[in-house]
């Protein structure tokens, strides 16, 4: 499986600052920086990873302020929040349904190209289904390749 946990789409705080006010959010400083690097860096990042990119350029920005904004984000379908570790929670720009892949040597999170298929159709007769989670859980590519060499 080749993944490509470090693909980036760039946003303008303009566009950023749009979907907030969309969805009727004062677009502050830091809320636009949090939610324009989960959209740009598709590595599902945890709080802390998020906190110490923005950190060195937001000086008031705190552990809990990245992670009440990013659960309010969640909670508002605006990314995603994965429990696939149950040790960290991460969070996922891309919040169309799709399937990851966690790797239990490295510990990375990625998302699993090609579930589409599996994906497409998760309704239950009889039911409103909300949300649905696939969850892969291995050893990656990298991670096997190493141990090969080892």
């Amino acid at each position: 499986m080749h993944c490509n946990h470090y693909s980036k789409k760039v946003m303008t705080e303009q566009e950023v600052t749009s979907i907030l006010k969309n969805k009727g959010i004062c677009p502050t400083r830091p809320r636009v920086a949090i939610l324009k690097y989960v959209y740009e860096h598709f590595t599902h990042p945890t709080v802390d990873e998020v906190y110490t990119q923005l950190a060195p350029e937001i000086s008031t920005l705190s552990k809990t302020t990245v992670y009440n904004t990013l659960r309010m984000y969640a909670e508002m379908g605006l990314c995603s929040m994965l429990t696939i570790n149950e040790r960290q929670l991460v969070f996922d720009g891309n919040y169309k349904p799709h399937a990851h892949f966690m790797c239990k040597t490295c510990g990375r999170v990625y998302d699993v190209p090609n579930a589409d298929e599996i994906m497409q159709n998760f309704s239950i007769p009889g039911h409103q289904a909300d949300e649905m989670h696939l969850y892969y859980k291995g050893t990656c590519q990298s991670c096997l390749l190493k141990q090969e060499r080892i």
